[in-house]
């Protein structure tokens, strides 16, 4: 079986309104409300470029990033949305394996993502004939990109400290799990540190520009 065009994206993204609360000392309720629609949609963009997926499928109940898929052409489901991150994969896991669909699932805060690190990543995962590919966040605790084929190959439990469980689930398997750095991928938005990162560079993204812009409008305050 060829993986060509046989992997779905899954995107699980809770209610934006209650976004990012450990940035709440350096950003108010609207200002992280407003960061995580514009990483959601740098991600939902990128995704719609990367040519080797088979389709996108966001996994929410919020209204506006339920917009934001439509117009990036990806199917959207409730189905545990409210039921945190794990649950909500999981759901998504089960409908993929029925639909015969491997699965990369991506947190909605990764705002670096272009389309040629998704292809990049399941290049690398056929090449190897991985059943199991990962891409840890940067200190390595996190992860923020796994590939599983079939999509139910491995059970997923997202966290703080889910890249070292991971790889165990995936050898408890009986799969040698594939790991990738990738440093647009590793960096998810979390702290003031990662804000911090994400200012620093010149990123032509969304998110980049909106707290490049809040930073301007306080110097010149």
């Amino acid at each position: 079986m060829t993986l060509k065009r046989n992997i779905c994206a899954v995107v699980p993204v809770k209610d934006t309104r209650q976004a990012k609360q450990r940035l709440a000392g350096v950003l108010s309720a609207a200002q992280r409300r407003a960061l995580a629609l514009a990483m959601c949609e740098d991600v939902l963009a990128a995704l719609a470029e990367a040519t080797e997926l088979a389709g996108v499928l966001v996994v929410t109940v919020d209204e506006a990033v339920r917009r934001l898929a439509d117009r990036y052409g990806a199917e959207v489901t409730g189905e545990a949305a409210d039921a945190g991150h794990t649950a909500a994969v999981a759901a998504a896991a089960a409908r993929l394996t029925a639909q015969r669909l491997a699965m990369l699932t991506l947190p909605a805060d990764i705002p670096l993502l272009e389309a040629i690190d998704i292809e990049w990543l399941i290049a690398s995962h056929r090449d190897a004939g991985a059943g199991f590919t990962i891409v840890p966040a940067r200190d390595e605790r996190g992860s923020n990109a796994v590939l599983c084929a079939p999509a139910d190959a491995v059970p997923l439990r997202f966290g703080d400290d889910s890249f070292f469980p991971h790889l165990a689930a995936a050898r408890s398997r009986g799969l040698a799990p594939q790991v990738l750095r990738l440093e647009r991928i590793a960096l998810d938005i979390d702290t003031p540190d990662d804000l911090a990162l994400l200012l620093d560079g010149t990123w032509p993204t969304r998110a980049h520009a909106l707290l490049a812009g809040w930073r301007r409008d306080r110097m010149s305050a």
